[in-house]
């Protein structure tokens, strides 16, 4: 398979830094494989096709409470997905970890459940989309408790490099990216006027409903 400049550039600069990543996560597999392999394939369904991060953030909308944090989601979610789906993976078109069936990768993909996906590899476009939703949860949140939209963030990029669908650079690579979407999400978000977050949406359904009636 003849990889592109930019491919070839990724497998051989982070060679080192993949085999130590992947040798590492696979150790959970050693430990429990019966609770880890189902248990990450649960958490990387979330990530799939960013339809739970996408109702997610439609959900926190809806609600005049939470709809800076939904406001700022969908906004990230959206530029992150345009710059990831749209043009880096196809520009960069690095193939998956598995496609080598001489690598380490495919020995440890063959122990994961052999999971495969139809698109490129680099970045994870399921990094990706959790870091763009949850860096503006993360920032506007209580640091109290919103430290933990960024801990589900790292536990995403861990699923996706155990189930060895990723390298661990196109998982950093998502990360990267999907902050920077998710930064620029807040930015957009606080332009906004606040006649869109102080708008009652529940108030005028209801409302709209008296009037048909």
């Amino acid at each position: 398979m003849e990889l592109t400049a930019a491919a070839a550039w990724l497998n051989s600069t982070f060679a080192g830094f993949d085999i130590a990543v992947a040798t590492g996560v696979h150790k959970l597999y050693e430990l429990a494989p019966g609770f880890f392999t189902p248990f990450m394939e649960f958490v990387s369904v979330l990530g799939k096709g960013g339809i739970f991060l996408i109702i997610l953030s439609l959900a926190l909308t809806f609600f005049k409470k939470t709809r800076r944090y939904g406001t700022a989601m969908s906004i990230g979610l959206l530029l992150s997905f345009l710059l990831v789906n749209v043009f880096l993976k196809v520009t960069i078109a690095r193939p998956r970890p598995y496609v080598d069936e001489s690598s380490v990768f495919y020995q440890f993909w063959t122990l994961v459940g052999q999971h495969t996906e139809s698109d490129k590899s680099f970045p994870s476009g399921h990094v990706n989309a959790t870091f763009a939703t949850m860096v503006p949860l993360f920032i506007l949140g209580d640091k109290r408790r919103s430290w933990l939209a960024l801990a589900f963030g790292v536990l995403m990029g861990i699923s996706r490099i155990y189930l060895c669908v990723h390298f661990a650079s196109d998982v950093l690579g998502g990360m990267i990216t999907g902050t920077l979407g998710g930064i620029i999400g807040v930015l957009i978000a606080s332009r906004i006027p606040e006649k869109w977050y102080g708008w009652n949406l529940t108030r005028q359904k209801v409302a709209g409903r008296h009037e048909r009636v």
